[in-house]
Formats: C-alpha cells, structure tokens, sequence
C-alpha cells in the first residue's frame, strides 16, 4: 500500500510540477498534497465523500452506538 502511495505522489507532485529550485518548494508542495489527498479528495468506494469525512462519520457513530448502550 505504501508502494502505491508513493507512486501516486512522485507521479501527481514531483514529476508533474518539477523541476524544484528548492527544497523548500517540494515540502510546501508536498504539505498541499496531503491535506488534498486526506481532506478534498472525493472516494467513490466510500460514498464520494473524503477520507476525512468519511472518519468523522464513523467515530460519530460509534460514540451514537456506545451513548445508546
């Protein structure tokens, strides 16, 4: 899984915006992907909403699920 990640982010980051002057640059770069990856991206096997959502959701539901206990 790891492997598949790091593809997508050399593919989606540093071969499409390079070539970097700075290192600097791929660290802000690499901050932006991350938050899009973890907050925006929409996931279509989880409803298309984003991971970070879709977490929220379900730690919502457990603490709905342990209230009701």
């Amino acid at each position: 899984m790891a492997e598949t990640i790091n593809g997508l982010y050399k593919t989606e980051v540093i071969r499409k915006r390079g070539p970097w002057k700075a290192l600097d640059e791929v660290e802000y770069a690499t901050l932006e992907w991350v938050d899009w990856f973890n907050n925006r991206r929409l996931l279509e096997p989880i409803g298309n909403i984003p991971p970070a959502e879709y977490e929220l959701l379900y730690y919502q539901q457990l603490e709905g699920s342990s209230e009701a206990a």
